[in-house]
């Protein structure tokens, strides 16, 4: 499932070819993805101008001049393609501009969404209203872990896939962060400590990062809006290496919890 840096790669690849521009067509190619889609998104997006591209946790928005903001999830499998040379059986969305553009959304399992919600009442949203901060923003802190935390017995993993305590992370990310803390998965949230809490905003951070400048990671389906995989794959110091050597002598294990795998090294995760 594309996570927070593979939204946001996605976003930083379609600002240059939506930013500015006027939608001259909208082609809905199927009324539903996970969820219908709203009848009159053609008619709310044909003529209008795209005046902004951001990210709120793991969904993309496109801002217009008619007050209206196009938010869109990427499922398991969506891609947006940028001036593809023929659309395929799974491009289910096709935005067109005035200077000639062609933006497909592509989605073969139909797990992701699009929504046009009034730009001011974006803050209101029912899938925005319980989210926590911004992994990379100002208000992911030591001191918001240690509130959040604070006498909690779930495990400090279960804990950061939460969205009401931080916004956008996944399972990837996470796992690759605790190892870059030190810390193990299924530590209590409420028994790490205070410098544990200033090194793991720390490794989300870097992590993040670090996957954002790689162009995220492509373990089946994603790709970039020019068609480039995400390459921090490649990176990846536990996710996905059960059974390999760790830097520190020991070997990644993996467990799974709530239906999803985790990745760490018992050694020096503690």
């Amino acid at each position: 499932m594309p996570e927070l840096p593979e939204v946001e790669t996605t976003v930083r690849g379609l600002r240059p070819v939506l930013e500015g521009q006027r939608i001259a067509r909208v082609t809905l190619r199927r009324p539903d993805l996970r969820r219908p889609m709203p009848e009159d998104l053609g008619q709310r997006l044909t003529g209008a101008t795209v005046t902004a591209l951001s990210r709120r946790a793991k969904y993309g928005l496109i801002d217009t001049d008619r007050g209206d903001t196009l938010v869109f999830h990427l499922g398991m499998s969506g891609r947006w393609r940028v001036d593809p040379a023929e659309l395929l059986a799974h491009d289910h969305v096709v935005l067109e501009t005035e200077a000639g553009h062609r933006l497909a959304l592509n989605d073969p399992r139909r797990f992701g969404s699009l929504d046009l919600v009034p730009t001011a009442e974006l803050a209101d949203w029912p899938a925005f209203l319980a989210l926590g901060p911004e992994p990379l923003g100002p208000a992911f802190t030591a001191d918001h872990l240690a509130r959040v935390l604070a006498g909690r017995i779930a495990s400090i993993k279960a804990l950061l896939l939460d969205q009401r305590v931080v916004a956008g992370l996944g399972n990837i990310y996470v796992c690759e962060a605790l190892y870059e803390a030190r810390i193990a998965p299924a530590r209590p949230g409420g028994r790490i400590t205070a410098p544990e809490r200033k090194r793991l905003v720390t490794a989300v951070h870097e992590v993040l990062e670090a996957a954002i400048a790689a162009g995220g990671s492509t373990l089946r389906d994603y790709a970039r809006p020019d068609g480039e995989l995400g390459y921090f794959s490649k990176q990846f110091r536990v996710y996905g290496r059960e059974g390999e050597p760790c830097e520190c002598g020991g070997t990644v294990a993996r467990y799974v919890e709530g239906g999803r795998s985790t990745f760490w090294c018992p050694k020096c995760q503690r």
